[in-house]
């Protein structure tokens, strides 16, 4: 889903992305056992607000839903291998939407969704996560209900 909108408001949160406070990476701890914590942290800025945000959405959704808070803060974690800034990121996601090949870092990037399943799934991730990470952007896998599916869907497209 990458409407002009979306793409012009990810555009500029990855741009004017801001570093997570003290306290909201205290609560990002409080949540992720210690090796994805690690994995959390070596995410771009950019992805490490918008994981944070994504797990806030969900727990103002749904308080009790705090099974779904790893998915929500490391579903995006494959970006982080493609070192792209706000107009790279761009750029390689109108490239995926045109029949266009893509290479290097480019390619890295589309590719995140499996590249951070991956990662998820060797770090012992909880099966919820590394199947929102590998299938964010397609349909439901069989493997996450109806509704932790909305709730994970509602937390990542939010916005205009």
């Amino acid at each position: 889903m990458s409407s002009l909108p979306h793409l012009t408001r990810r555009f500029f949160e990855v741009a004017l992305a801001k570093d997570l406070s003290g306290d909201e990476m205290s609560e990002v701890a409080g949540w992720l056992k210690p090796d994805l914590l690690g994995l959390f942290v070596r995410q771009q800025v950019a992805d490490q607000r918008h994981g944070y945000e994504c797990a806030r959405r969900i727990l103002d959704e749904d308080p009790d839903r705090t099974d779904l808070i790893s998915a929500a803060l490391l579903h995006d974690i494959g970006k982080r291998h493609a070192g792209l800034g706000a107009i790279g990121r761009t750029f390689a996601t109108l490239a995926g939407l045109l029949p266009v090949p893509t290479t290097g870092r480019w390619s890295i990037y589309l590719d995140h969704p499996a590249l951070g399943a991956a990662e998820l799934f060797d770090a012992d991730a909880d099966p919820i996560a590394v199947a929102f990470a590998r299938h964010q952007d397609g349909e439901r896998p069989g493997s996450i209900d109806r509704e932790s599916w909305r709730l994970l869907r509602l937390s990542d497209w939010e916005g205009p």
